[in-house]
């Protein structure tokens, strides 16, 4: 039974707004709770992000973008208690505060001029008054709850203004932290200058016992498998240049069913063994890129740094393919992964799995991953 075409766009309106509303978090190194995300809150691999689960719910995860005090206004020490840094005082996201060893974690090294570049991604690019960036002090202890203590006193980088831009992704190059060794937490604070809201996230990294050699890779995000694939399913790296053209295609036919973990290895030795400008796996403390039999352990290296990535996963129809469940519009709100819908076009379309298919919802089925729409990027083309 259909509703009416107004139905529908009333629920369209309602999704754009509550995407404008989000904000954002660090994206490289990947921020703890921005990791957990990527794994997918229904379901997680990695056992830091279930316990997080477990501890305040799955909405903290699809709320990533949003770990934030309102009235900061440069108090943050005041307002954050000890304890409580990477949740930043929000009981939404005290998951993320849980004092563990063992948070997915990112080993960074620095360039040829012994900087970093960091990656903050804003789903809304708000005015900015400043990042500060804290790392935590050599001797940190990772099973102890996070304290304003455990981070140096003042900030290893600062920028102020409104920082530059580009692709909803801000880009600033620090000085890399010296004298750390072993796991350690980089501190991120983001103060709106049209607002006294600030912006929080800690990032679990890894600095090599020895010093890693300078290098020219820059990292571009982290690429996760979310769910185990049927046989006859493909999986493409697509890498783009910074005007969005495509620069590098990568595809892997999966002839049998494959775990995660085993495809996602499978890719990266592929695109490592073939590729002229762009790596996947870990970063070792020689500057090379190592493929990890991990779903959520594959980081993207180019020596571009204006290089963006999409994963696209096309999976088998099975002879004709299965009908459609529903012809849009239709005024469903609720669609959920998997669910299959027949597009205005006439073209068959399926929601993806989580964390994807919370953009399903009410929004019209297309196909147009890395434009940057999460209603393209939410649905994949069956036929």
């Amino acid at each position: 039974m259909f509703r009416p075409l107004a139905s529908s766009l009333v629920v369209l309106s309602l999704l754009s707004a509550s995407l404008a509303s989000a904000h954002g978090s660090m994206e490289v190194p990947l921020s703890r709770v921005y990791s957990c995300f990527k794994e997918g809150p229904e379901s997680p691999k990695s056992a830091a992000c279930k316990a997080a689960i477990q501890a305040g719910g799955t909405q903290a995860l699809y709320d990533w973008n949003g770990v934030r005090q309102g009235a900061a206004n440069g108090r943050h020490r005041e307002l954050i208690a000890d304890g409580k840094l990477c949740s930043a005082a929000n009981e939404s996201h005290k998951g993320l505060d849980l004092a563990r060893t063992d948070w997915p974690a990112t080993l960074i090294a620095p360039d040829s001029s012994n900087r970093f570049e960091f990656v903050f991604h804003a789903t809304a690019l708000h005015a900015t008054s400043y990042f500060h960036l804290y790392v935590t002090k050599e001797g940190y202890n990772p099973a102890l709850p996070l304290k304003w203590s455990d981070l140096e006193a003042t900030p290893f980088c600062t920028l102020t203004g409104n920082a530059l831009q580009s692709n909803n992704r801000y880009h600033f190059t620090c000085p890399f932290p010296q004298g750390r060794t072993g796991q350690h937490v980089i501190y991120a604070i983001w103060q709106r200058s049209d607002s006294p809201e600030a912006f929080y996230s800690c990032s679990d990294v890894k600095f090599s016992n020895t010093p890693p050699p300078p290098t020219s890779w820059k990292e571009l995000g982290a690429v996760q498998a979310r769910e185990d694939l049927p046989a006859r399913s493909k999986v493409t790296l697509r890498l783009f240049n910074s005007s969005g053209g495509d620069a590098e295609t990568h595809p892997l036919q999966l002839d049998s069913a494959t775990p995660a973990a085993t495809w996602m290895y499978l890719l990266a030795q592929r695109v490592n063994a073939s590729s002229s400008r762009v790596q996947v796996g870990e970063l070792q403390s020689t500057g090379v890129v190592n493929p990890v039999n991990s779903a959520t352990g594959n980081r993207v290296y180019s020596r571009e740094a204006s290089d963006t990535f999409q994963l696209d996963i096309e999976k088998p129809t099975g002879g004709g393919g299965d009908p459609a469940q529903y012809t849009y519009p239709n005024g469903i709100s609720n669609y959920v992964a998997g669910t299959l819908v027949q597009g205005t076009n006439g073209s068959i379309y399926r929601c993806k799995p989580f964390p994807y298919s919370g953009w399903c919802q009410g929004s019209a089925p297309y196909y147009a991953p890395g434009t940057g729409s999460h209603w393209g990027d939410a649905w994949e083309f069956v036929r």
